[in-house]
């Protein structure tokens, strides 16, 4: 993740955003107008100050709603979320041929497609694909599991594969992400089925108890050492509600105790430096619960962090008015 140099216009690295306005994985309204609320944050031209070319692919629009999709069990919207899902498996396949994919949601359920598509990238690059999920949940339920039935809490579970999920696909996935190379980091809030699941599947899981008595750096190094010796590809999807809701209020899913302001700069920056990382979601923003876009800037500075932006070049905000 190098930015443009004068002395070196061939090393350009591209960042390719995609909006993804999907919110038929959640109860919640609000998640569509992420995109258009991380592009009025500023992400793009904070990118370009950084050195990168950006484009910008708008937002997808996926085709009609997938007919006669079975799953068993609860799943909600199933037929959009396969329409989504399909459609947006291939735009990410796509995008990984012309640049670092930067997708913006949109609840979680969208990793369904962006997950899958940089798989099939991966593999045919012949390179290894883990996944950093930092989010309060495991993402790890099946239709049989979810209590709700809401498809934002089994993202994890279809792009690995399992079968309860297969549907969702034009044809079952033939390149699934393999379960123990999910990371997930900041976990509080497991349905108790789906805790059985990632027992099964082996799903390695940082929880905040882990985190409150390691710290961050421990097991993200961990992940960081073993995709380099593999010269694996490292897919980042990040939650807002990850992040306590004190900083990140614009989730429909808040769970308090979660990762601090400084945390998650020094998640991104030691990202940065590992220069590992290939794909990036941004999801479960909902700009109908921010304050005055406070949640939208902060993904937005996350973001910056995780392309090289240091402390010192951070620009000073100006104070909120106060109501």
């Amino acid at each position: 993740m190098k930015p443009t140099t004068q002395s070196d216009e061939k090393s350009v690295s591209t960042i390719a955003l995609l909006g993804v306005p999907v919110q038929d994985g959640t109860h919640e309204k609000g998640c569509l107008m992420g995109p258009a609320a991380l592009r009025t944050a500023g992400i793009v031209e904070t990118l370009e100050r950084l050195g990168f070319a950006c484009v910008d692919h708008g937002d997808l629009h996926p085709p009609s709603v997938v007919p006669d999709i079975a799953i068993d069990g609860k799943a909600n919207n199933a037929g959009r979320i396969a329409s989504w899902t399909r459609a947006l498996a291939d735009k990410a396949y796509d995008l990984a041929k012309t640049g670092f994919p930067l997708f913006m949601g949109g609840d979680h359920s969208l990793s369904m497609g962006s997950v899958s598509g940089i798989a099939q990238y991966a593999f045919e690059q012949q390179r290894p694909l883990y996944v950093l999920w930092l989010d309060a949940h495991t993402d790890f339920n099946t239709p049989l599991s979810s209590e709700t039935g809401n498809m934002h809490g089994m993202p994890v579970a279809a792009f690995c594969g399992l079968e309860e999920l297969a549907p969702l696909y034009t044809a079952p996935l033939a390149n699934p992400v393999k379960t123990s190379q999910v990371h997930m980091m900041g976990i509080r809030s497991v349905d108790s089925k789906e805790r059985e699941l990632l027992k099964q599947n082996n799903v390695r899981v940082s929880d905040m108890r882990i985190l409150d008595e390691v710290g961050i750096v421990r097991p993200l190094m961990e992940l960081i050492d073993e995709v380099l010796a593999r010269n694996a590809m490292l897919h980042v999807s990040l939650d807002v509600d990850f992040l306590d809701p004190e900083i990140a209020p614009a989730v429909g899913t808040t769970v308090p105790g979660g990762a601090t302001f400084r945390e998650a700069h020094l998640i991104m920056e030691l990202l940065h430096e590992s220069a590992c990382v290939t794909s990036l979601d941004l999801v479960e923003l909902n700009p109908f619960l921010d304050h005055r876009g406070k949640t939208a800037e902060l993904l937005t500075d996350l973001t910056a962090s995780l392309f090289g932006r240091k402390i010192f070049d951070r620009p000073t905000r100006r104070p909120r008015p106060q109501t």
